[in-house]
């Protein structure tokens, strides 16, 4: 096993989520917001939802992201940079960030829309 499949197996979901509430705060990612969806979805653990300023802030805060979890041996399996649509989405697997402009953010309410979901009985 190398060291990448080697540091991704060692970090728990909650451990990347606050390891990248942690990187994208400090450039400055504006309403840093986590949804919990363990018993929501099989897709993830997490949802991070976030805003940036411009496309140019968009992308700075998704790159700063990769770039920090990468240095912690860990990929994300798809990116898809902003390029003009005010929504960036990394997928780290049990962790996907969302990095919005503000009108994306309004217009699809993610936390809205997750928080009113009822629970899976089958993921509980």
């Amino acid at each position: 096993m190398d060291s990448t499949n080697k540091a991704e197996n060692t970090l728990t979901s909650e451990e990347k989520k606050d390891k990248i509430v942690e990187f994208i705060d400090d450039i400055k990612a504006d309403r840093i917001e986590v949804l919990d969806v363990r018993a929501k979805t099989s897709v993830a653990d997490f949802f991070i939802v976030c805003t940036g300023n411009s496309d140019t802030h968009v992308n700075s805060i998704t790159e700063r992201a990769l770039e920090k979890m990468r240095e912690l041996g860990i990929r994300a399996h798809r990116s898809e940079l902003s390029s003009g649509s005010g929504w960036a989405l990394v997928d780290f697997g049990d962790v996907v960030l969302n990095v919005m402009r503000e009108e994306r953010r309004q217009f699809y309410d993610l936390e809205s829309l997750w928080n009113s979901m009822q629970p899976n009985s089958d993921l509980i």
